[in-house]
C-alpha cells in the first residue's frame, strides 16, 4: 500500500427500530429506520425528498372501532388511528404534504392462508382508502402474498429498501 493512500469510511449508519403497533420519525439524515417480521401487518412510509423528513409506521389492524380503549393507548396499532399520526409526525418535522412520497409493504396471510379473517387484505384496503379520501397515492407498494418483510427506510436518500426470506434485498 502507498503511503499516500487514503481511506474514506462512512459512519455506520444509526438503525432505528420500529417495533410492531408502533412509528418513529426523523430529520436525522444518518438514520435508516427499520421494521422487521411485516405479516399481514402494512409498513408505511412517507417521505419528503426536500427536507430528508420521513417516518415509517409498523401497524396491525384496519379499525381502532374493535377496541377504542386499546387505540387510545396504542394508536400505531390501528390503520385509522396510525396512519394520521405518522403523517403529522412527518409535518411537525417540516414535511410538506404535496412532496411526500408514502410506500407500503406487507399484507401476507401468513397464518390465514384459507383467507378466513383476509387481515392483510383488509389492512391494506383500509389503507388505500384513508389516503385516497385525504387526496394522497400509494407510489410504490408490495403487498399481498404469504411472505414476511423487512422494511427499511433511509434518510438521507429516500430510499426504501424489502428484505423477505429466501430472496434478495430489493428496492420498492
Amino acid at each position: 500500500m502507498a503511503a499516500n493512500t487514503t481511506w474514506v469510511i462512512p459512519p455506520p449508519k444509526k438503525s432505528l427500530v420500529v417495533g410492531v403497533a408502533d412509528m418513529i420519525a426523523s430529520n436525522d439524515p444518518s438514520a435508516e429506520i427499520v421494521t422487521y417480521s411485516l405479516g399481514s401487518c402494512l409498513g408505511v412510509t412517507v417521505y419528503d425528498p426536500q427536507v430528508k423528513v420521513g417516518g415509517l409506521l409498523h401497524l396491525m389492524l384496519p379499525d381502532s372501532a374493535i377496541n377504542a380503549s386499546k387505540a387510545m393507548t396504542s394508536p400505531y396499532m390501528f390503520v385509522d388511528t396510525g396512519v394520521p399520526r405518522l403523517f403529522q409526525s412527518v409535518f411537525q418535522l417540516g414535511g410538506d404534504r404535496r412532496r411526500l412520497i408514502v410506500k407500503v409493504a406487507g399484507g401476507a396471510q401468513l397464518l390465514d392462508q384459507q383467507g378466513v379473517f383476509n387481515i392483510g387484505e383488509r389492512n391494506f384496503r383500509t389503507f388505500s382508502e384513508l389516503l385516497a379520501q385525504r387526496g394522497y397515492t400509494v407510489q410504490a407498494r408490495d403487498v399481498g402474498g404469504l411472505s414476511s418483510r423487512t422494511l427499511r427506510l433511509e434518510m438521507a436518500t429516500g430510499k426504501v429498501t424489502i428484505k423477505c426470506p429466501g430472496v434478495d434485498l430489493y428496492a420498492l
